[in-house]
């Protein structure tokens, strides 16, 4: 494919999306309906794709409309002169290529600040918890995201990861903030295909949530209950560093689906449980909760996460978090640990959703809590360690 076919199917891809489909089916999609698309192309227009999603406000202000206003194509074209490329390679570049500018269309329009990139209510928030430094948090927020791998130092050493890793085809680097942290330079979608993590010797996993998840305290022995368990990467994390009994849970057990395979890999022991058959079990010396979220902190990852946000959704996962808590209360043994976390960057669902717990249950006191953003780790994400009395 030609570049301008590439931004030409871009803007396919991103007519589906604002038609309410997903990022990512909506690419399968076209990839299913474009045989003859090679993997260099399909990279470059999921690459175009999410570069749009990322820089979506000001993509449509340069090209003279606004958010709800734009379609593919105005994106694309606000993309172009936002990344300073010229518009002429590619508008005009027929057969294959998206047909030439009209006059209206090739009006030049002001390049608007970073902020336009957030709905003004989320907007709101932001600039009352980060003030001045905003701006380079939403600069970093519109960056591709690095992909980092966790080494299971139960199976191996991160010098022989990266020398494994290296044979497939797969450049990574350790980090210097982590001991069990990779960052991946090249090749990252040649990581599941690799001996390494067939053998559970890796994981894919955000640098923030290793981060955090080194941090917390996790006894060696012992019980340790996962309630939002999702696919289990955080359980693996606890596995790779403590012998204790690990339970894991999930509202919805179809999200756990993954957690069998990924378990046998990295040789990790673990049960699950039913919500009501927790009522029948010993009390737990960690109950572990990754909670729902707004997901503001994966913005790069997940960027129209940030434009289906609503002031009524965010209200109803703040009520969410607080059942959880609560129902965590329950669950959590006399002087136990209650480690609350979150992919938001948002107070709302952080500093403040633990005072109120703390309000409500005095009972329990604040041991630890930190906040990571792309600034000094990779995703925004927040813990705290809450322990019973």
């Amino acid at each position: 494919m030609t570049p301008a076919a590439r931004y030409q199917a871009a803007i396919e891809v991103l007519d589906a999306i604002l038609a309410g489909q997903t990022p990512e089916p909506a690419l399968r999609a076209w990839g299913r309906s474009a045989r003859f698309a090679g993997s260099k192309d399909r990279v470059a227009i999921s690459d175009h794709v999410y570069d749009v999603l990322r820089n979506r406000g000001r993509a449509a202000a340069l090209a003279g409309c606004t958010v709800p206003q734009a379609t593919g194509r105005a994106l694309i074209l606000g993309l172009l002169r936002l990344q300073n490329v010229a518009v002429e390679d590619v508008f005009g570049q027929m057969p294959y290529g998206p047909s030439a500018l009209s006059a209206d269309e090739a009006k030049e329009h002001p390049t608007p600040d970073i902020l336009s990139d957030t709905p003004d209510w989320l907007l709101a928030l932001l600039k009352a918890e980060f003030g001045p430094d905003l701006e380079g948090l939403l600069a970093a927020m519109s960056t591709r995201a690095p992909v980092y791998l966790r080494v299971n130092t139960r199976k191996t050493t991160p010098e022989h990861v990266i020398a494994d890793l290296a044979q497939a085809g797969v450049h990574a680097i350790a980090d210097p903030r982590l001991a069990t942290a990779l960052e991946v330079q090249t090749g990252a979608r040649k990581i599941t295909a690799t001996a390494a993590y067939q053998a559970g010797l890796v994981e894919v996993q955000d640098l923030s949530v290793q981060m955090a998840m080194a941090e917390i305290p996790v006894p060696q022995t012992g019980r340790i209950l996962d309630y939002c368990a999702g696919a289990g990467g955080k359980s693996l994390a606890i596995a790779a560093r403590s012998d204790a009994d690990l339970t894991l849970h999930d509202k919805f057990p179809k999200r756990m689906g993954d957690v069998a395979l990924r378990a046998e890999r990295a040789g990790m022991v673990y049960q699950t449980r039913e919500d009501a058959q927790l009522d029948h079990e010993v009390q737990f010396d960690v109950v572990l909760l990754d909670v729902p979220c707004s997901g503001s902190g994966t913005w790069r990852r997940d960027p129209m996460v940030r434009w289906r946000m609503t002031p009524e959704t965010l209200a109803a996962l703040q009520s969410e978090q607080a059942q959880i808590l609560d129902r965590a209360v329950t669950l959590t043994a006399p002087r136990g640990l209650i480690i609350y976390m979150t992919c938001s960057l948002l107070r709302a669902e952080n500093e403040d959703a633990v005072h109120a717990f703390l309000a409500r249950h005095p009972q329990f006191d604040l041991l630890q809590s930190r906040r990571f953003d792309p600034r000094n780790a990779s995703d925004g994400f927040f813990f705290a360690v809450l322990q019973a009395k």
